[in-house]
């Protein structure tokens, strides 16, 4: 019973994954950022600890994302029209994922700019 719980919600997962792709652009953004850091990480031949920082970073601005959305959908859910609350809870849901961002994009810079110049 317990594989079958494990493979229902990993199913669950892979809806979420689909549905945000679907419908967030900041988060295909995000993911087309992603796989050109990876790609430019090889071309570049960055170092395990380097992938590893890598790896980190932008699993941390992809979980942002999702994250932020799933909060911007459960405000809109609870309170549909416009409310300085809800306002306030998604702006700070947005500054998370601007963290998130601004931290990979030093980190990028501090992997990348060596070797590019």
């Amino acid at each position: 019973m317990e594989g079958k719980k494990n493979s229902i919600g990993f199913t669950y997962a892979m809806n979420g994954l689909k549905e945000v792709f679907k419908s967030e652009r900041n988060f295909r953004l995000h993911l087309f950022s992603a796989i050109l850091v990876c790609i430019v990480g090889t071309f570049y031949n960055i170092t395990i600890g380097e992938w590893i920082a890598v790896v980190i970073v932008v699993g941390l601005v992809i979980t942002a994302e999702i994250l932020n959305t799933a909060i911007e959908e459960i405000i809109n859910y609870i309170k549909p029209e416009i409310h300085p609350a809800a306002k306030r809870i998604k702006d700070l849901a947005a500054a998370g994922v601007f963290v998130a961002s601004l931290t990979a994009l030093v980190v990028g810079l501090i992997i990348f700019f060596p070797k590019v110049f």
